[in-house]
């Protein structure tokens, strides 16, 4: 189809993914039409099942889009599929007749003087029944000037059919036949995990209009309207809940294991299963512009970038299949010229007789030309190809192409920002710590009273964890003050309190002295239950702070009532998934930060990655990655998508966090985590790993069997319909189940609460 198109003046790019059963043609329509471009693919044996016109940019450029994904076919009822099974019928007759009923197998006709038995007929018919497709399309192959399997076949059946060896021809043009319906059900069986995508998001939305609910097609609900969504529905567009409460199952969209929460101001996701409540969202994207839709649009175009090893297999193949029919030529021609009798000889105790017969050496060439149709080798990468990225996409990665996906399985190190990636990106309060008579809900109470006040997000992680322990009523603080730098001031209930750092009440007077002390690592004395000011326990506070904490201090001007310590917290995932990938044979994984020193050791070991730097500006962070490529080979940098930038840009694959909504990062990134999920990136390298070594598998073995078949034939250890059902039907069935082995590999499921 190629070729037939490039021939056509006025096409501007055609992008062929046969892995999906689309054409993409671009064209200029001051030069050609869309009826030449349809005209053109008919015309190299296809069928136009989709298409559309689209208004293009300024130069009026038009294009031809196939449908999506090709739909699903049935297979094994299609007009092909019957000529193949009566084909089959005649061929079983015919057999019969030959060997069986020979008694029954009559002349009952003659072509040029040659006898036509009833067996002959019936291959004939065979011929007729299951070759005639295959030789049209080799004549649209020729037409087209292209060497492919249509063109060598139809070659082959009509070479034999024309010598009068109808077995020979009625059988391969059965088998083969046969073999295609069988590669087409395997790669429809390939698309079906990207159909899945494409089912996920419902057709239709139940929307509020004019206060009462209507049910429309999803497409047609515009940007700020309210959709309805029950429980046990699909959200059929992305959106802000308005109203209502409810678990929502995102894993279709994030890979989330777990349902999420959703309340009023959150965000929920096209194609994402409302569980128990009802909802009320308000539309924010269209049908064609959700995420899901992103999603699928991505996958498909990832499936158009040809990996390194397609690159290698169209390269060789280009040469192989010449070179093969080459080599069948004169297999047919040579030998019976430079053999004059029978030869006999030994090999390895095995005895083979080399024919001297014209007619056995045809047979042989002609075994050899099916022999170079490279159809298992060209379509090994690809179907690994659709069926790793589709397999990720499902799992809440997506993928931006097959290159990416080769790339990350071979990486050496891997590189991490810290905030938001292995922490949760967000200041939580971590520990209590209450002194003398007070307890930790007076505290809580306390603190959170004077940072109702504050717009900090210090302040927003102690009100959440007031709120979240039920302190109860919060005081109201008057005379509010910030102390820049320090922490802030305010009066309740008549008395002035005070929250900061340990420098401010250092200031007000305190002897911290003893609380902060850094031990340099030798016996530390007993610890005291108070400290010079009948506070904090020695080293309590320096404890705190190794660990990179902030450490925010409560109390009056003449009375301590303890400390809050807040951090980003590290996400539960991140420990467990440092360790899967050195398990898997990541050789180095480094923590790059632009956090301080304490903070970043402290995460460092609690993560357990191989080395940490901090303090690092965005440009850092490059040379980071330059220096672990030139130490460790390939490496793979893992951010927010946004401000890692620069650096995921020079890794060799660049992956983000959290991309589910985010433009930015869905549009920037190689790779994207569509969820805030750490933990799957060891499945990531799994995957992509395993996903390297199916592609090798598969091209090999597919080399391997025709070399091995190649071998065979010169020999006469290899007929015609071995070479069809091993090197041809096998191959294909093999490369493509073996590629499937790729949709079995999960994430481990580790909770990231």
């Amino acid at each position: 189809m190629d070729k037939s198109l490039q021939r056509v003046d006025g096409i501007t790019d055609a992008t062929l993914q046969p892995t999906t059963g689309t054409a993409n043609v671009t064209y200029d329509p001051d030069r050609t039409s869309e009826a030449d471009v349809v005209k053109a693919i008919e015309g190299a044996g296809y069928e136009v099942v989709g298409g559309s016109d689209a208004e293009g940019d300024d130069e009026d450029n038009q294009a031809t889009d196939g449908v999506d994904i090709a739909p699903p076919s049935e297979v094994w009822t299609s007009p092909r599929a019957k000529k193949t099974w009566l084909g089959a019928a005649f061929v079983t007759l015919g057999l019969l007749f030959e060997f069986l009923l020979t008694g029954q197998n009559i002349t009952v006709a003659s072509v040029l003087e040659y006898p036509l038995h009833i067996a002959d007929v019936l291959f004939l018919g065979a011929v007729a029944a299951s070759g005639i497709p295959v030789v049209r399309s080799g004549y649209y192959s020729a037409k087209n000037r292209s060497l492919d399997i249509d063109l060598l076949m139809g070659t082959a059946i009509i070479a034999a059919t024309g010598i009068g060896y109808f077995v020979e021809a009625a059988t391969l043009a059965v088998l083969f036949s046969i073999a295609e319906l069988l590669e087409d059900y395997a790669m429809d069986r390939a698309r079906d995990s990207l159909r899945e995508l494409m089912e996920l998001s419902p057709d239709e939305a139940t929307v509020l209009r004019d206060g009462e609910e209507v049910t429309v097609p999803a497409e047609e609900v515009d940007v700020g309207e309210t959709v309805v969504v029950r429980p046990g529905d699909k959200i059929p567009l992305d959106g802000t809940v308005i109203d209502g409460e409810s678990a929502v199952d995102q894993s279709p969209i994030t890979g989330e294991s777990v349902p999420v929460d959703k309340q009023t101001g959150d965000e929920v996701y096209a194609g994402a299963i409302n569980e128990e409540g009802y909802l009320e969202v308000e539309v924010t994207s269209t049908a064609g512009d959700s995420t899901l839709s992103r999603i699928i649009e991505m996958v498909q175009g990832a499936q158009a970038k040809k990996t390194e090893s397609e690159q290698f297999v169209d390269r060789f193949s280009g040469y192989y299949t010449p070179l093969v029919v080459v080599l069948a030529i004169l297999t047919a021609a040579i030998p019976p010229l430079v053999i004059a009798d029978p030869i006999s000889v030994d090999l390895a105790g095995y005895g083979f007789t080399f024919a001297s017969d014209w007619q056995t050496w045809f047979i042989r060439g002609l075994t050899l030309l099916v022999i170079a149709c490279p159809c298992a080798f060209v379509i090994s990468t690809p179907v690994s190809v659709v069926s790793g990225i589709t397999s990720a996409a499902k799992n809440g990665v997506l993928i931006k192409g097959g290159n990416y996906l080769e790339a990350m399985g071979e990486v050496d190190a891997v590189a991490l920002d810290k905030t938001g990636t292995l922490t949760k990106g967000e200041l939580a309060v971590t520990d209590v710590v209450p002194v003398g008579d007070t307890t930790e809900d007076d505290l809580l109470r306390r603190a959170a009273g004077l940072e109702r006040r504050s717009e900090h997000p210090i302040a927003a992680a102690i009100l959440a964890r007031a709120e979240e322990t039920g302190v109860g009523n919060l005081p109201d603080a008057t005379s509010f003050e910030s102390l820049t730098g320090k922490g802030i001031r305010g009066e309740i209930d008549g008395k002035t309190y005070y929250a900061g750092k340990p420098a401010l009440f250092e200031e007000l007077g305190f002897d911290l002295a003893r609380a902060r002390r850094e031990t340099d690592g030798g016996v530390v004395a007993e610890e005291s239950s108070e400290s010079d000011d009948g506070a904090f326990a020695e080293n309590a506070l320096s404890a705190l702070e190794r660990e990179g904490k902030t450490v925010v201090i409560v109390g009056t001007e003449s009375e301590l009532l303890g400390a809050i310590a807040i951090a980003d917290e590290v996400r539960p995932a991140s420990k467990r998934a440092v360790e899967r990938l050195h398990e898997l044979g990541v050789e180095r994984v480094v923590m790059l930060t632009g956090d301080n020193e304490g903070t970043a050791r402290a995460i460092a070991e609690q993560v357990g990655v191989d080395e940490y730097r901090a303090e690092l500006l965005p440009d850092e962070k490059v040379d980071a990655v330059e220096e672990l490529q030139a130490e460790y080979g390939e490496v793979a940098m893992v951010g927010d998508g946004i401000n890692d930038a620069p650096a995921l840009a020079t890794a060799e694959v660049g992956i983000a966090m959290g991309a589910a909504g985010t433009d930015t990062a869905l549009e920037t990134a190689d790779i994207a985590l569509m969820g805030d999920d750490i933990g799957k990136l060891p499945y990531l390298y799994d995957l992509s790993h395993t996903a390297n070594g199916v592609i090798r598998q598969n091209i090999w073995a597919s080399l391997g069997v025709k070399l091995l078949l190649a071998l065979g034939v010169p020999l006469g250890l290899v007929s015609v319909a071995l070479a069809v059902v091993v090197g041809d039907m096998g191959m294909s069935l093999g490369v493509t189940g073996n590629a499937m082995r790729l949709s079995r590999i999960e994430p481990d499921r580790i909770i990231d609460a």
